[in-house]
C-alpha cells in the first residue's frame, strides 16, 4: 500500500501539526455525539395523565431511538478506528488537511442526517440522505487512510479498513432496501457492528491455535 510522503520542518510545503489535527478532531466527535440526544425528547405537548400514558409516551420515543443508537455506534467506531490508526509522522501537508476538514464537515452533519431519518424513516428520501451521509464519511475516511503519511501496517489498519467497507456495504444495502421496504431498511446498518465480532472470533481463534 502506497502512502504520501509527510511535510517535513525543511520541505516547501505548509506543514500543520498532526496532534493539533487529532485534538480538533476529538472536540468534534465528542459534540456531534453529544448533540445525537437533542432529538430524544418527549413532544412538548405531551402531557400524560397516569403511568400508561408515560410509558406510552417512551414507547412512541423509539423511531428516533434506533437513528440515535445506530449514529452513535457510526461514530464511535469512526473515532477508535482514527485512534488505532498508527503513523510515525508529526507533520502533515496541505491535501490531507483538506481531506480531514471535510471528514469533520461530515461528522458535523451527522446529528441533522439522524434527526431526518428519525422523524422520516418511512420515507426513502430519508433512508437516501442518511445511508448517502454514511457512505461519504466511510469514503472519505478510506481517502485519509491512504494519504496518511508514514502509516505503520499491522492489525490496526486491517481492522480499520474492515470498518469502513462494513459501513459501504451497509450504507449500499440500506439505500437498495428503502426502494423496496423503507421501514426496515435502518437495520442494514447493524451490520456495521460485525467488525467488533470478527476481531473478537479472530483473537479467539488465535489464542486457541
Amino acid at each position: 500500500m502506497q502512502m504520501s510522503q509527510p511535510a517535513t520542518p525543511g520541505s516547501t510545503n505548509p506543514m500543520f501539526s498532526k496532534a493539533r489535527l487529532d485534538t480538533l478532531s476529538d472536540a468534534i466527535f465528542g459534540v456531534a455525539m453529544t448533540l445525537l440526544a437533542l432529538d430524544l425528547r418527549l413532544p412538548d405537548d405531551f402531557h400524560p395523565r397516569d403511568d400508561g400514558e408515560l410509558l406510552q409516551g417512551f414507547v412512541n420515543l423509539w423511531p428516533k431511538f434506533l437513528p440515535y443508537v445506530l449514529s452513535f455506534g457510526v461514530l464511535g467506531l469512526r473515532w477508535l478506528a482514527n485512534i488505532q490508526l498508527r503513523t510515525r509522522a508529526e507533520y502533515v501537508n496541505r491535501e490531507y488537511v483538506n481531506w480531514w476538514l471535510l471528514y469533520l464537515l461530515l461528522i458535523t452533519c451527522m446529528p441533522f442526517s439522524t434527526m431526518v431519518v428519525g422523524r422520516f424513516a418511512h420515507l426513502a428520501p430519508a433512508i437516501w440522505l442518511y445511508a448517502g451521509h454514511t457512505l461519504l464519511i466511510s469514503l472519505v475516511g478510506l481517502r485519509l487512510t491512504f494519504i496518511t503519511p508514514h502509516l505503520e501496517v499491522g492489525d490496526h489498519l486491517r481492522e480499520r479498513l474492515m470498518s469502513a467497507i462494513l459501513l459501504i456495504a451497509a450504507s449500499m444495502l440500506a439505500i437498495g432496501l428503502s426502494f423496496v421496504r423503507p421501514g426496515i431498511a435502518l437495520w442494514m446498518f447493524m451490520l456495521m457492528f460485525a467488525g467488533p465480532l470478527i476481531r473478537r472470533v479472530s483473537v479467539r481463534r488465535a489464542v486457541v491455535g
